[in-house]
């Protein structure tokens, strides 16, 4: 078995959660198999080695997981983008909306410098607008988005439709 083929045996569909109509996918069972978590960590350090990011962004919660064992793989920085009133120190906001309802996410106003190449992960590209959003701040400090890298895509909600200009990868597609 190929290790996308691996992966996508790992996957758990949960039907109507967290609302009614919502097939949720689960990556638990991608984190607590350790060849799982090593072969995903894998897939996006290739990609952004590739890219010659020099920070990755993560984005709130799940994509801190795999960003932060990325970034620490790169020897790179890690930015968390983090939902309205987590963060501590003076902050960027952007509201989006997502699959089932809206947002507010934030990063600190000197996480990222003017210019810096930046690979923007998280598990999962569903509408796109949390990732869309987390651009747009990477944009108003200067950095420039490379790359959005995803585990899991929900192809028919269009989100990478929400990132334009920014090159595009999904391990596993729904």
């Amino acid at each position: 078995m190929d290790d996308i083929s691996f992966l996508y045996s790992l996957i758990r569909n949960i039907p109507d959660f967290p609302q009614p109509g919502i097939q949720f996918k689960d990556i638990t069972p991608i984190l607590a198999d350790p060849k799982g978590f090593r072969t995903s960590i894998d897939l996006f350090v290739a990609k952004c080695r590739e890219s010659n990011v020099q920070k990755i962004v993560g984005i709130d919660a799940r994509g801190f997981l795999f960003g932060a064992a990325a970034a620490y793989a790169l020897g790179v920085g890690f930015i968390p983008v983090r939902k309205a009133g987590k963060l501590p120190f003076t902050r960027l906001s952007h509201s989006y909306t997502l699959e089932y309802g809206s947002n507010v996410i934030e990063m600190h106003d000197d996480a990222i410098l003017p210019g810096e190449r930046v690979a923007l992960i998280d598990d999962l590209l569903a509408t796109g607008g949390t990732a869309g959003a987390a651009c747009k701040l990477v944009a108003q400090l200067g950095g420039i988005v490379v790359e959005a890298i995803f585990l899991i895509e929900l192809t028919a909600l269009n989100g990478h439709e929400q990132l334009p200009g920014v090159p595009v990868t999904t391990f596993l597609k729904y």
